[in-house]
């Protein structure tokens, strides 16, 4: 995999970032992408050039066509070579409101990052997937599209969208040998979810068969595997990497 470039938007912390380096664990060159702090880009950048891999950071607005453009270009220019392996990971606020609460404005907040963000990006990254008879790209959903949380309508419902557009994409591509899955992981506590420990969960945690909470490694593990020649015959599935919560899509 050493030859190949990757994409993980949203990877200057929590899930994107732990992703971003599993995947230059494997020798694959990658891009941080992230929004507005740079900061934190370039220290996960740092902390994979001391373990020897190679990354650049890139700061874009992935839900504006030419902000995206501007991003696949400088991500070319470095590398001297396409983007590989587009991880559409990044995501924005994620209100919970009620039906009495919640507006299509809501709705569309979440579609734009799951939904509108991912087309831009498969736009400007297909052609050299193509012409190379060869890609990744590697959706993250989330268990609430089988779960359907009451209050959260407008992010279930964006999430769920992924499963029809993996399916679609893959059906698709799969001529030019290019795989789509998705990944749907379930509670992984990360920075923005705040001080979370095993008591804390201990209702959710109750429920699942491996009785424990998911670690941002254990998605990052899936994603690193359909990203991989191992994955060459696996397109079009929806993998849940939530300790057993659910049983399939």
């Amino acid at each position: 995999m050493s030859k190949k470039v990757a994409l993980v938007t949203g990877s200057s912390k929590g899930l994107g970032k732990v992703i971003a380096q599993k995947l230059a664990e494997s020798g694959i060159k990658v891009i941080i992408n992230y929004s507005s702090n740079q900061e934190k880009a370039e220290e996960v950048v740092r902390d994979i050039q001391e373990l020897g891999g190679e990354a650049i950071a890139i700061q874009a607005d992935i839900t504006d066509k030419e902000d995206v453009k501007r991003l696949v270009a400088v991500s070319r220019q470095t590398f001297q070579q396409p983007i590989d392996i587009l991880v559409n990971n990044a995501t924005g606020p994620q209100p919970e409101l009620s039906l009495e609460e919640v507006t299509w404005e809501d709705y569309l907040d979440q579609l734009h990052f799951t939904v509108k963000a991912p087309l831009l990006l498969l736009k400007e990254v297909i052609e050299p997937m193509k012409e190379n008879q060869w890609g990744r790209i590697i959706n993250i959903g989330s268990e609430v599209v089988e779960l359907g949380n009451s209050d959260f309508s407008n992010y279930v419902t964006a999430k769920s969208a992924i499963i029809g557009m993996t399916r679609s994409w893959a059906n698709e591509l799969g001529k030019h040998d290019i795989t789509v899955n998705a990944v749907h992981p379930g509670f992984t506590p990360v920075e923005r979810h705040g001080e979370v420990t095993e008591t804390s969960a201990g209702s959710y945690i109750e429920g699942l068969p491996l009785n424990r909470l998911g670690k941002p490694e254990d998605i990052a593990y899936m994603v690193r595997f359909l990203a991989s020649d191992e994955a060459n015959f696996i397109t079009g599935q929806n993998m849940n990497v939530n300790g057993g919560n659910t049983f399939g899509v």
